[in-house]
């Protein structure tokens, strides 16, 4: 298997991913805040990343005070 690749083309691919990413999450909890749907002031995110085919399971969690 060839494991050589374009560094900058990867780069600039991640981080295109990581904004659409971060825009349509932004977006999704925006929304859920506004229809009152958080009762207590406090939002507990979680967010997981994982690659088809791979044992990648990036878990990250945090906890919004509204």
């Amino acid at each position: 298997m060839d494991t050589t690749f374009e560094e900058d083309r990867f780069n600039m691919a991640i981080r295109a991913f990581l904004k659409h990413v971060g825009v349509s999450s932004q977006r999704e909890i925006e929304n859920l805040v506004r229809s009152g749907a958080v009762k207590d002031g406090r939002l507990k995110l979680q967010m997981t990343l994982s690659a088809e085919g791979t044992p990648l399971k990036h878990v990250v969690e945090e906890t919004i005070v509204l």
